[in-house]
């Protein structure tokens, strides 16, 4: 049986092809569900915008059906709280800091 604690682990080992940091620490997830065989899965972008957004919705699917072949992956994409630096696990701020970034 699927949960969402598997499929949070998933998640953390795809990274945003743009900021090297992986989508679950970067504060991209907002919520998993699952039910029989669907596992949805709602999510923001850091822009509405994004030019990757095809490429990121694809890495999610093929990375979920590789470890969940059976499983109908929805991803739902929402912008009601734009994203944004405070979305970042304080995992994510440590590393991204030691990359040298400004945050």
């Amino acid at each position: 049986m699927v949960k969402e604690k598997d499929i949070l682990e998933i998640l953390s080992t795809i990274h945003d092809p743009e900021i090297p940091l992986d989508i679950v620490n970067l504060g991209l997830i907002e919520e998993v569900s699952i039910s029989d065989k669907d596992i949805t899965i709602t999510m923001t972008l850091t822009t509405p915008n994004c030019p990757l957004r095809s490429l990121i919705k694809q890495m999610i699917e093929n990375k979920i059906k590789e470890n969940f072949p059976e499983s109908n992956v929805i991803i739902n994409l929402v912008f009601d709280k734009p994203w944004n630096t405070e979305r970042i696990s304080k995992k994510g701020k440590e590393k991204l800091k030691a990359l040298g970034w400004n945050l």
